[in-house]
């Protein structure tokens, strides 16, 4: 899987962690449903806030782009688990989201356009200044 798939799957899954697990909290706080179901969806909550240390970008613009993919997905858990058919400003909104993620996350950026990129990568976005965490010691 190249650079761009393993972004947007970590993207896809902090989404799904984000969505998830505030659809768990909503149903306990907000629905009645059973304390447990609001702890259940802390987990996922707290899977989503590790999730996105694993993309190659820095934390505004990985949160800028996410912003978008939050929009998309959920359109799509509304529409899959509420049952709520999203409509053409939906989609239009939703793709104009997808646009900004890639221009913000995947457009390419000139080294003297953003002083993050050295010298030696030359033109495109930066590495991570520390390695990304390759899991839990």
């Amino acid at each position: 899987m190249g650079q761009i798939g393993r972004s947007v799957a970590l993207f896809v899954l902090a989404g799904l962690c984000e969505i998830g697990g505030g659809y768990l909290v909503w149903q306990w706080w907000r629905n009645g449903a059973h304390w447990v179901i609001g702890l259940l969806g802390a987990v996922p909550l707290i899977l989503y806030g590790i999730v996105p240390t694993y993309q190659p970008a820095h934390f505004g613009r990985v949160y800028a782009a996410y912003g978008g993919w939050f929009v998309v997905l959920s359109i799509l858990w509304g529409w899959g688990i509420d049952r709520v058919i999203p409509d053409r400003y939906d989609l239009l909104g939703g793709a104009i989201c997808l646009t900004g993620v890639g221009v913000i996350m995947y457009w390419p950026v000139a080294a003297e356009e953003d002083p993050a990129i050295s010298a030696e990568q030359g033109p495109g976005r930066p590495e991570p200044a520390v390695p990304v965490p390759q899991g839990s010691a």
